[in-house]
């Protein structure tokens, strides 16, 4: 029996979207979908909720809890992967409380900026892991990544394992969708070319019956940014650099220099930026799952619509040799992306089919967007270098380089900061110190 493993399951939510949709592809009948967790209540939870839904589709898979994660992947053909290493308490907590003690303030914190460091060096070591055990019972398999901070976990994946990888973002696929429903477009017939890093990828072109959608789009978005509206961020990076981004003004806001600044707290107020916006979420979505528990968990008419995630799709194209084009992050391997490093993580066009994933060449992209998607790859490759030597001057370093971060502090409250982090984390993260090496031998 073929078997699908997805490890974080705890998360109700999200596996039944991905889950759900593959309940709706023909090509994994009698496939078993392997669910993993460590929070033994969640795993139970997610089960129920897939047992029923499973009833409710009328899907023939077979659901299976597991509490020992080897034998969850024990002969798994695909892995999705949704963690989140430390949770709301303690580890969100500490990621923004204590920058914000140095007068350091984020929006999400779970990409790039100190938040995002922090995220990847309590992640990357359990990823690890989990490639040991892959690599042992099932190292033919596909990750699908999809947990936060994308870029420097799969490039982590990619770089110091052995396991097929690629990452899974939302951002990509309803990026136009939602800037045209904002300036009142339609959207119907559209061309798009996208492509640059995760949460900094770039619409590059386009376009409807080959004409150029871009000046129109423009127009509109200066008109709009005369009054406050939700995506303001974004419209003025596409006003200064030229281009619109993927991911969310709240994002984007802390991934540059420019708008959340101590000195001008005015721009807070005009760019209409959520400060201490994630751990918000994350109280509201505790509060939600309280609420709607019973009605997911236990609803035996639960049913489900396929959603725009992109793992059904990918397995589904990998099963029926049916190609399926996605955006995905992977190695820049051939500098797919020309004027952007080797070594960094790339989110481009790939295509999956029979033969696995094969990402496109997009060759360079504007500088001025390769750029600033460099101020990123920095802090990314600079992370993964702490996270795979446990050398404190490269934690260090991917603090420093950080552009939001070194817009606000000195060299010695970044070091200063990073030392109360590495503290309050505890276990949570790996001891560092100034010769450790890690062998991944």
């Amino acid at each position: 029996m073929s078997k699908i493993t997805f490890i974080g399951a705890g998360s109700t939510v999200f596996t039944k979207n991905v889950l759900g949709d593959c309940m709706f592809v023909p090509a994994l009948a009698g496939f078993e979908f392997a669910l993993f967790d460590i929070d033994e209540q969640r795993l139970k939870e997610s089960e129920n909720m897939l047992k029923n839904l499973q009833q409710s589709l009328q899907a023939n898979v077979v659901i299976k809890a597991y509490t020992d994660r080897k034998e969850a992947l024990r002969g798994a053909k695909y892995i999705i992967n949704a963690i989140q290493v430390g949770g709301y308490k303690p580890s969100t907590v500490i990621d923004f409380d204590i920058p914000k003690k140095y007068g350091l303030r984020q929006t999400i914190a779970d990409t790039i900026g100190i938040g995002g460091i922090f995220r990847s060096l309590r992640t990357i070591p359990v990823m690890w892991d989990f490639a040991k055990d892959i690599e042992e019972v099932c190292p033919d398999a596909l990750f699908l990544n999809y947990t936060n901070p994308m870029a420097a976990l799969t490039g982590a994946m990619l770089r110091y394992t052995n396991v097929k990888t690629v990452g899974l973002c939302h951002s990509v696929q309803v990026c136009s969708e939602h800037l045209f429903e904002s300036l009142g477009m339609d959207h119907t017939g559209v061309e798009e070319k996208i492509a640059g890093i995760n949460h900094m990828a770039w619409l590059l072109e386009i376009k409807r019956d080959g004409k150029d959608l871009y000046p129109e789009i423009k127009r509109r978005a200066k008109e709009k940014q005369l009054t406050k509206h939700d995506d303001m961020v974004r419209f003025e990076l596409m006003d200064k650099f030229g281009y619109y981004v993927t991911e969310s003004s709240e994002h984007n806001a802390e991934y540059h220099p420019y708008f959340i600044k101590r000195n001008y707290p005015e721009l807070i107020e005009k760019f209409n930026i959520p400060l201490d916006e994630y751990p918000r979420r994350c109280v509201e979505q505790i509060e939600r799952w309280e609420k709607m528990r019973d009605e997911m968990v236990n609803n035996a008419q639960l049913t489900h619509t396929r959603s725009h995630e992109y793992g059904s799709r990918i397995i589904e194209a990998i099963e029926t040799n049916n190609p399926f084009k996605f955006g995905g992050n992977i190695l820049n391997t051939g500098r797919l992306i020309s004027n952007l490093p080797e070594k960094a993580v790339v989110e481009v066009p790939c295509l999956a089919d029979r033969s696995g994933i094969t990402p496109c060449y997009v060759g360079d992209i504007p500088e001025q967007l390769a750029s600033l998607n460099r101020t990123n790859i920095n802090t990314q490759l600079l992370t993964i270098e702490a996270a795979a030597t446990g050398k404190k001057e490269h934690l260090y370093q991917a603090a420093m380089l950080d552009p939001h971060t070194a817009a606000e502090l000195s060299m010695d409250d970044i070091i200063a900061m990073c030392d109360d982090l590495i503290e309050a984390h505890g276990d949570w993260i790996p001891k560092f110190n100034d010769s450790k090496t890690i062998s991944f031998a």
